[in-house]
Formats: structure tokens, C-alpha cells, sequence
């Protein structure tokens, strides 16, 4: 791995990188983090279990469907970026650095699995991955450009700081990493199908094959945990439940922070994230042996009270000061009593299929 910048080193390197390349090296509870994890373990993985499965994937990968997708083309609309509302802009922005993090994130995990590995099966696996997330990353960076902002992904690599989970808790939040994001993808993308009136960049145009990739990484990803029963048994079903609850609840506080980006889509933000976590609900039947009762009342209220909690958050750090600091502590109380009110709420629990095996279907 690419070493890791002191403090000291940060702070000069941050003199001269842009304030996009300094969104993207942000860690809080909200922004895409950057993950290492016991490689050595992952290594061993054995997937004689789901050979078959397997080596239709990896075939199906190795193809490269998408190897010519990721280009401008005469679809490419030139935009004026001067010409947006300046909030709008502001989250525009946002959320393509936010994606690109993301994106970037993957390519960073797995291409340093590869280079560690020797496993052959494994390797493979993560060449053909990290090839998607940096198509998919360079792609955002050069939509970045045309407003004079793109990331410094040098730069963020080493000065990015890494969060280290077991490979168990790499698997339950890449898994459903890339199973949201193909579906937030698909869903954008059928709306403005529906709507073009309200495509305000041209990246959303690349949205459908593009997604398909977030589709098979998280195809793989099931089948990793398919290698080994006790993933998804015992006391691990309580973490795959925590992995649930935070994701889902990460993507409702984030996305409501982007109203004006959302309202430039013609899109509900809560009835669009209820439908990506429906599509995300229903995909991961493949492995995991429950899912969260969404539709639960006292699960809504309590992903409505984290949401403000955390809006609250934000405001009293902005506020600083002994207020400020008071105001945190009380709003990451009423932060976590509302997320353990969404862990705690009953779940559905079914009996995965044989075959963990999906097709993009939406």
C-alpha cells in the first residue's frame, strides 16, 4: 500500500491541492472512507464451494462488457457551470466527489488485495474489480475538470485516512456498498429516462451500463460469502443487521443534505431512497438470511430522528465553541438512541435461494 502522509506532510501537501481534492480526504461518519483489512485472511479463501457460480462471473467480468462505455461521446452535453444556481452547483459537486471517494475507495481495497494475494482465484477477482472502480472514478474526474475542480487522486491515496475492518465486515459493507449503488444508479436513471427535462449533467446519461458493474462486484461479493456458511449464521446475522441499518441510514441523512441537487432531478428524496432500499432489500435475499422491516413505522420515525440528529450534529460543530460542543454531545445522544431504535426494530427474516446468482432486472 501507498504510504500514508504524516500530519506534517497533510497539512504542507494541503497548501497546494484544490478545496475538491480536500472535500474528497475528509473521514466523518457520512463521507466515503477508505478501508484496509487482513489480507492474509482473505488470501485463503477457498471457492471450490461455488466453483461454478464463480467461474461464470469471473468469465462474464474478464469479457469486460464495459471496456469502451467510458468515454465522452457525441451524447456528452458541454454545460455551464457558471450558469447554475450556486447551491445547486455547490451539491452537485458534492455528490460527484462523493462518488468518486466512493468509487476510488474500491479501486484502492482491491487493487492492493491484488498485489498482496496469491491466491489465483482471488487476484483475478480483484484485477477485474479494481479496472471497473477506476474507469469509474477517472470517468467523475474528468466531468470534475470541466468545472476546473477535479480530485487529486494521487494525493488522496496517501493522504486519505484508512479504516481497518476484519474481511467479514469488508464483505457485509462492499456488498451492500455496490448492491446500493447499482441501485440508487438504476433508479436515477429510469427517472430521467422518464423525465430528460431534468438530466442537469450529462454523466446520468452513463448511469444504466455503468451501474451494471456496481452489480456484478456485488455478485462476488455474495459469493465470497457464500465460501464460508458462518458469514451469514449465528452471531454474525447481528452484524450483517448493524451493516444494514448503517448503510441505509448513511445514504438517508447524506442524500437529505442535497436538497437542491435532488429537486434539479424532479426527485423525492425520501420516496427515492425508500425505493433504492426496497431494490436493495429484495437483492440481498441472495445471501443474507433477514431483512429490515422498512416499512416498519417505528423504523421511519427513527431514521427521520437520526436524520435530524445529524443535521444538528453539523450545525453545533459549525457553531464551535463550549455551546457548540455541548449541542454534539446531545444530538450524537439523540443520534444513537434513534439508530439503536432502527437496529432493534424486527426484522424479516427468509431462507437465502441455493443459487445466489442475480441478473440487473430493473
Amino acid at each position: 500500500m501507498n504510504r500514508t502522509l504524516s500530519d506534517a506532510e497533510v497539512k504542507e501537501a494541503r497548501q497546494i491541492v484544490n478545496e475538491t481534492t480536500e472535500m474528497a480526504t475528509e473521514t466523518t461518519l457520512l463521507d466515503p472512507r477508505f478501508y484496509t483489512t487482513d489480507f492474509d485472511e482473505m488470501d485463503r479463501i477457498d471457492v471450490t464451494p461455488i466453483r461454478e457460480e464463480w467461474d461464470a462471473l469471473l468469465a462474464q467480468m474478464k469479457s469486460d462488457p464495459n471496456r469502451n462505455h467510458f468515454k465522452k461521446n457525441d451524447d456528452w452535453d458541454d454545460i455551464d457551470w457558471d450558469a447554475f444556481d450556486p447551491e445547486l452547483k455547490r451539491e452537485l459537486i458534492d455528490f460527484l466527489v462523493s462518488s468518486l471517494t466512493a468509487e476510488f475507495s474500491g479501486c484502492v481495497l482491491y487493487k492492493e488485495m491484488k498485489r498482496r494475494g496469491s491466491n489465483k482465484d482471488i487476484c483475478e477477482l480483484f484485477s477485474y474489480m479494481s479496472r471497473d472502480e477506476a474507469r469509474h472514478a477517472g470517468f467523475i474526474n474528468d466531468a470534475l475538470r470541466e468545472a476546473g475542480i477535479g480530485v487529486n487522486l494521487g494525493f488522496l491515496t496517501k493522504a486519505k485516512k484508512y479504516t481497518y475492518f476484519k474481511p467479514k465486515f469488508i464483505y457485509y459493507a462492499t456488498y451492500l456498498s455496490e448492491k446500493i449503488g447499482y441501485a440508487r444508479y438504476i433508479t436515477i436513471f429510469r427517472h430521467l429516462e422518464q423525465h430528460p427535462e431534468h438530466r442537469i449533467h450529462p454523466i446520468f446519461k452513463w448511469f444504466e451500463e455503468w451501474c451494471n458493474d456496481e452489480f456484478s462486484h456485488g455478485e462476488a461479493f455474495a459469493l465470497l460469502m457464500r465460501t464460508d456458511p458462518k458469514l451469514t449464521s449465528g452471531i454474525n446475522v447481528w452484524w450483517i443487521r448493524f451493516f444494514l441499518t448503517a448503510v441505509y441510514g448513511v445514504m438517508y441523512v447524506r442524500d437529505h443534505a442535497r436538497p437542491a441537487f435532488h429537486d434539479a432531478l424532479g426527485i423525492d428524496i425520501r420516496d427515492y431512497d425508500m425505493e433504492v432500499f426496497r431494490k436493495t432489500s429484495e437483492m440481498s435475499k441472495q445471501v443474507f438470511p433477514i431483512t429490515l422491516d422498512i416499512d416498519n413505522p417505528r423504523w421511519q420515525r427513527a431514521l427521520d430522528r437520526l436524520r435530524v440528529a445529524m443535521f444538528d450534529m453539523d450545525a453545533a460543530k459549525r457553531r464551535g465553541g463550549l455551546r457548540g460542543f455541548i449541542g454534539r454531545i446531545g444530538a450524537g445522544s439523540r443520534a444513537g438512541l434513534a439508530f439503536a431504535a432502527m437496529y432493534l426494530t424486527p426484522v424479516h427474516k427468509h431462507t437465502p435461494p441455493a443459487s445466489s446468482r442475480l441478473v440487473p432486472a430493473y
